[in-house]
């Protein structure tokens, strides 16, 4: 039985919605975490150090060690909550490619994970992150395929050519 869901997708491409969505059509209770979960918990010294992480005018993200320690940690208490029986459904950017999925495996080792992969055209997702206004312009772009190279899925969407519903469908298939 799958226990964790991992959706990963550049910057408004369109995964907390589907993570929201996908939360309230579940019969079971499924907790919600995302990166931007870690990096709202992060302390500001942690955006002004190279070690840290960095968010470039053009919309680049740099991870770097100490942030990636402290992702390592995160990834790791997810894989502890899931192994003690919670179901949690995680909103990520893989922004390392196969190695941020690799990390995550290590992490969830024993688990039975559902990998998404939530696509969307980068002029939509670049529309989108200018209406949300909380994201350096460019972001969205910049992420938008990088985050699927090399990348296997059990399932994916896109969410420039379906609604949420229609995702969440094909989802819920694979559940």
């Amino acid at each position: 039985m799958t226990n964790i869901i991992i959706l990963n997708g550049g910057s408004s491409s369109g995964k907390t919605t589907l993570v929201r969505c996908l939360q309230n059509s579940l019969p079971e209770s499924w907790l919600r975490l995302g990166i931007d979960d870690l990096i709202e918990a992060m302390p500001v010294a942690m955006f002004k150090k190279e070690s840290g992480i960095t968010l470039d005018e053009d919309g680049s993200v740099n991870p770097g060690s100490e942030f990636r320690a402290l992702e390592s940690a995160w990834m790791h208490g997810i894989g502890e909550m899931a192994r003690r029986g919670a179901r949690i459904i995680i909103d990520d950017v893989f922004l390392g490619g196969v190695k941020s999925r690799e990390s995550w495996e290590i992490a969830l080792e024993g688990m039975q994970v559902l990998w998404v992969g939530v696509f969307c055209d980068p002029a939509v997702a670049a529309a989108r992150e200018k209406e949300r206004g909380d994201r350096i312009e460019g972001m969205a772009v910049s992420q938008a395929t990088i985050v699927h190279e090399g990348m296997n899925y059990d399932v994916t969407v896109d969410t420039t050519k379906s609604s949420a519903e229609e995702c969440i469908r094909l989802i819920k298939q694979k559940v």
